[in-house]
This record gives structure tokens, sequence and C-alpha cells, in this order.
């Protein structure tokens, strides 16, 4: 089986009939920082692209060749802007992938002052409910001055040759809503209003958007050991249906490791998940990068930081829309018998 690990989905993907196609937006719109975690979706015949644009720049020192002075890894900001500020920038695509109008999702009417120096609607997944299109991530600007951060729902509508947010629906956790931060829940296309909020055990959870609750409606009993998957599965794409009740989802993993130093570094897997229509865990793929990844020459970690947050059934393709390091943005399109073959072998 091609090494994964090492070479990549794409390297494979690219042998067996697959393109990859970089995204690069006007340096009008991102002041050439970076752009990262795209999500991608079909809606009303069009494909849409949402690209998370920030205010920094990632330095990731790759194989501990070259660390910044602070260590490995590093926001490089403006001088006079230390804060960690997200902005969304939404573009439509041609057949062949290719950008044909883009412009930041306007959200001036519903911004409040934030409390806090992580500001705007970070790592938005894209989707269709119910006709309503929306963007969902986590915001951490307006609920205290710690940071606490909750899911919300940004609905959002074509205007006037834009994008503008509409309206917006924090989504409280459910319980009593004491946790600090709720991150990287997936929207479940076939059900509105349900997300898979954790995947190992899978806990379903469904956001009521007139009463403003969200009630767990399913929690796996039993965890897949650590010996079969020894990290935490965490939120990646939206999660599709894909025949006879199953659905599917592609996931992330995080080795959060130290240098010499104590410093910080990071390093991101990818699986894909399939579960069964009673939410059983039934197939998993080993882990993956998408563009391969390099080892520290003298403790044999490995180093890279990708994050796919969007993918669409097109054509008879899968698009994968993921980010590289913070600072690249791709789509990964695949036959979709080459990924499935890629699932089942791997």
């Amino acid at each position: 089986m091609h090494d994964l690990r090492h070479h990549g989905l794409v390297h494979y993907a690219l042998k067996r009939g697959g393109s990859i196609h970089p995204i690069t937006l006007p340096k009008e719109l991102t002041g050439e920082t970076g752009i990262m975690n795209p999500s991608i979706f079909q809606h009303e015949g069009r494909i849409l692209l949402n690209v998370r644009h920030v205010n920094y720049t990632l330095y990731h020192s790759e194989g501990k060749h070259w660390p910044h002075v602070w260590g490995p890894l590093q926001y490089i900001h403006p001088e006079n802007d230390i804060s960690l500020t997200t902005y969304n920038i939404m573009n439509e695509l041609n057949g062949d992938l290719e950008i044909t109008h883009s412009c930041r999702i306007d959200t001036s009417e519903l911004d409040t002052k934030p409390t806090w120096n992580f500001i705007g609607l970070e790592d938005g997944r894209l989707f269709n409910w119910e006709g309503r299109l929306f963007l969902c991530g986590v915001r951490r600007d307006c609920y205290d001055d710690k940071g606490k951060g909750r899911m919300e729902l940004q609905e959002i509508e074509y205007i006037n040759d834009s994008w503008k947010e509409v309206a917006r629906f924090p989504i409280p956790a459910p319980g009593d809503d004491s946790t600090y931060c709720e991150k990287n829940w997936m929207p479940v296309i076939d059900m509105p209003w349900h997300f898979v909020k954790w995947c190992n055990p899978c806990e379903v959870v469904k956001f009521d958007i007139n009463k403003r609750t969200t009630t767990t409606v399913h929690l796996t009993e039993d965890k897949i050991s650590l010996e079969k998957i020894p990290r935490d599965l965490r939120g990646g794409t939206q999660v599709y249906p894909i025949g006879k009740g199953r659905r599917m989802t592609i996931t992330h993993e995080v080795d959060l490791n130290k240098d010499a130093f104590g410093r910080k570094d990071g390093h991101y897997n990818h699986r894909v998940l399939i579960w069964d229509k009673d939410w059983n865990l039934v197939h998993w793929t080993n882990d993956f990068h998408f563009l391969g990844t390099q080892k520290d020459p003298t403790t044999g970690n490995e180093y890279n930081i990708e994050f796919a947050t969007g993918m669409i059934f097109h054509n008879g393709y899968i698009i994968i829309a993921f980010g590289y390091q913070d600072n690249g943005t791709f789509l990964l399109k695949i036959p979709e018998d080459v990924f499935f073959d890629f699932v089942k072998r791997c």
C-alpha cells in the first residue's frame, strides 16, 4: 500500500487520475497574510468555497532546521496588532475549480466589540439546511474575557453582488452549558440542525434554532480502544450520507510535541470515518496526510499542519478542501472509485 503518512493522499491521488488545485486570493482581500482551512459546498447549482483569512503568517520550522528564536511554531503578527483575527472570504468556482468571484463576508451589522483577542468566526463549515445557507464555526470574542468559545451558525445570503451575514445563532453546549470551549462540531448534511460533536465515542447533538437549546440525541456507549485509534478524533469536514444508511466524514488528530527547549510544536493527521445508520463506527482508515510530512532527524518526530474542513461529491469525483501550515489552501479532486478503494484498503 502507498505510504500515505510519508507521501500523502495528494501523491496517491495524482497517480490515479486525481488533480490538485491551489487557491490564490486577491491581495486586496488578504493583505497577503495567511489563508487556510477552506470549506467547499454546492448550493443552488453553484460551487462555493469559504476560505478563512487571518491577520498573521504562521511560521512553522519543518524538521526543526531553522526554528524561530521563540520556537518552531510561531504566529508572526503585524507590529500594531497582536490579535488572532479571522475574516471569511466567500468564493464561487467554475467547473474547473477556478475562482470566478471573491468577496469578504460582510458581518458588520452583527459584530460587537471584541472581549478577547481571538476575533471572528474560525474554521467555518459551509452547508445548507432547509434551504438556508450557513457557515458554522467557533467564536471566542464575545462571551467573556477569558476565551470561552461556542459554535455559532452564521446565516449568509448573496445580496447585491456580495455576501452578507443576515443572522447569527450562538449554540449552547448540551447539558448545563458550562464547558470552556466548544469547537469542530461537524454538521450532518442530511439531518438538519444535527451535529457530530464527538467521534469516539460518538455524540450527536441537535440544536433547536427557535428555543436556542442543544440536546444530545445519541451517545455511543463504547469507545474504540487506544490500541486501534491512539488519538482523539477531532472534527473536520461536513458529514455526508453515502448510501445504505451510512455516513462519512474526514477527521483530524493532533500530536502536540515540544522541542529540546520545551517550546510547542504540532503535527496533524487525518482519517476517513464511516458510521452505520445507528451511529456505530463501522470503518476507519489508517491515519494519513495530504501533502506528506517531514521528520526531525534527531528525534524522529513528524511535523506538518493540515486541516480539512469541507468536501463535496461532484460529477463522479470527491473534492476535498484543506489548508496547509495556515498559509496555503488547496482542493484535492479524486475520482470517487479511487477514493472509496483507498478507504476500503487503507
